[in-house]
């Protein structure tokens, strides 16, 4: 390449008389985040995490993660590989719930800190931060923990389902 320079240097040719070798792409945006998008993506959160998580319904909650569902957790690994090890594990923790083995609990979104960005021909990315209160009987809800998520979400015959989840940055009520 050095030689090639040098001898179009010494010739007085101008090397805008060559082709670009390089394809060229224009760069554009990404799909416009719209105001449906964000009320079907809230909508589908709340429904995943009233079904799963907050009311431990497990009927509700069928068809609403994809069969090739992945979690991860900072405090766990990889959770689950699949929808059915998903919907078992979470058939489990409310059982757990039930006998007192778990604690009951409550997720809530942190008000302006959900994100939402679609995602060309498949679905949407879902990131914020949410909280987790313990539910004592006869008490107070008290706030045991917060962390940030990512959640990708997949549009399968005009339903939402959860696809993909990262769970991160767990930290301790103070």
């Amino acid at each position: 390449m050095r030689k090639l320079i040098t001898a179009l240097l010494l010739t007085g040719t101008s090397l805008a008389n060559f082709p670009a070798t390089a394809e060229e792409h224009p760069v554009v945006s990404g799909p416009p985040t719209s105001a449906q998008l964000v009320a079907e993506i809230t909508d589908a959160d709340r429904k995943l995490f009233d079904a799963v998580f907050n009311n431990c319904d497990l009927e509700a909650s069928q068809g609403l993660v994809t069969d090739d569902f992945e979690f991860y957790h900072d405090k766990w690994g990889k959770n689950a590989d699949s929808g059915a090890e998903f919907l078992s594990s979470v058939a489990d923790m409310c059982k757990g719930r039930q006998n007192g083995r778990n604690v009951k609990a409550r997720r809530k979104l942190v008000a302006g800190s959900v994100e939402i960005y679609p995602l060309k021909n498949f679905g949407a990315i879902q990131i914020g931060i949410h909280k987790f209160y313990g539910l004592p009987q006869g008490k107070e809800p008290v706030l045991r923990e917060s962390g940030r998520f990512t959640h990708v979400w997949q549009k399968v015959d005009g339903q939402w389902k959860l696809a993909r989840v990262l769970s991160y940055d767990h930290k301790p009520a103070d």
